[in-house]
């Protein structure tokens, strides 16, 4: 299966048109956050229906630019995997929007914990079901970034990300996370097991690609990696 990672459009729809190929190839699209551009929530609905035209398998989550009623939009599109968990071809995705509280001047800023809490749903079907082989197939979006190497990085000095968020992913070992918000963390890393994505923003034509394959009754990262618009 081949995964379109994106995130943060800011509401730069043109450069949805330049990845017209990419789509095709897609099996489907993964979405981080920051659909609007900054400060104008409002551009947020153009980029949902720009994104939702190129393809018919869309996961996403809010970011910390897009207004929180804004979710009623996508699920209407039927593309939210905010506190949710979804099934898609035996892989299993969940998802949390918004940003930490930093300038408290954007639109959907949350504490660490709260962010965390979207998952509850993921950890309450594991003790449920009693299965922890769904950790095995599951994909985590959440616009806000881990602690990491590179994912958070502002700057070498800087690191933006959510250590409650790091713990969260060493003590479950997801199969991947995607995430996005920090502009300058794109990269492909690993936590413990779990392969990190922040495909950077597409806004600034950065994006990147998951393959994954199922072997043995689970999914597998076989390939991914990092590109840019021409």
């Amino acid at each position: 299966m081949k995964l379109l990672v994106i995130s943060d459009l800011h509401a730069v729809n043109s450069n949805l048109d330049k990845l017209d190929e990419e789509f095709k190839k897609a099996d489907a699209v993964l979405f981080g956050g920051d659909f609007a551009e900054c400060f104008k929530p409002e551009t947020g609905k153009g980029a949902l229906e720009a994104l939702t035209s190129k393809h018919d398998t869309i996961f996403s989550v809010l970011g910390n630019c897009d207004n929180e009623d804004f979710l009623e939009e996508m699920e209407n599109q039927d593309v939210s995997v905010e506190k949710s968990l979804v099934f898609h071809e035996g892989l299993a995705i969940a998802g949390a929007g918004g940003g930490t509280k930093f300038t408290g001047k954007t639109e959907f800023e949350r504490e660490e914990d709260e962010i965390l809490s979207d998952f509850n749903i993921v950890l309450d079907a594991v003790e449920q079901t009693g299965d922890k082989s769904l950790w095995n197939n599951l994909i985590l979006i959440c616009h806000n970034p881990p602690k990491g190497q590179k994912c958070d990085a502002v700057n070498a000095d800087l690191h933006a990300g959510s250590q409650k968020f790091t713990d969260f992913i060493l003590e479950h070992q997801p199969l991947a996370v995607i995430c996005g918000h920090i502009h300058e963390g794109i990269s492909i890393e690993n936590i413990g097991n779990t392969l990190v994505i922040n495909p950077g923003a597409l806004a600034e034509g950065n994006y990147a690609w998951l393959e994954i394959k199922k072997e043995a009754g689970n999914w597998k990262v076989i390939n991914s990696q990092l590109c840019k618009l021409s």
